[in-house]
């Protein structure tokens, strides 16, 4: 598990496997980047979701938001955010983090699946209750595609 830290732009998560294995990035073998998504990132009760826009369409993403919204009795902003190379790897922006109750310093779990990553907060009950909700809905995504 990483931490959610600071970033010139608010806050991030360093996700670098979790980017590949979504397809948020694509490169060479050389390291140079091909591809980088644009994601959106929806923000619930200690859960981010963080969508490709060009991988998962309107209603595949509405599904997720949905059940995701209906298991946890929240649903806060959703933004537009970007991945970006930080280091030797890949970390995504988090601008609704605190809506979902991220705070600087958490450790967080990512969930990745082609064109989606969950990203669940913390250790503990709420960490465990989150990586079950993770679980659903990369299941739910996978019957999507």
């Amino acid at each position: 598990m990483n931490r959610i830290k600071n970033s010139g732009d608010g806050v991030a998560l360093q996700i670098t496997k979790a980017a590949r294995s979504a397809g948020f990035v694509e490169e060479t073998e050389d390291g140079d980047i091909t591809r980088r998504a644009e994601v959106r990132v929806f923000a619930v009760d200690g859960v981010l979701l963080v969508f490709d826009l060009e991988r998962m369409s309107t209603a595949e993403i509405s599904e997720i938001v949905i059940s995701a919204a209906s298991d946890t009795d929240s649903l806060y902003r959703a933004m537009d955010a970007t991945v970006k190379r930080a280091g030797n790897g890949f970390q995504v922006q988090l601008p609704p983090a605190a809506d979902a109750g991220f705070e600087v310093g958490d450790r967080a779990g990512t969930h990745p699946t082609l064109g989606m990553v969950v990203i669940t907060k913390g250790d503990g009950p709420q960490g465990v209750q989150a990586s079950r909700l993770a679980a659903d809905l990369v299941a739910i995504r996978y019957e999507q595609k």
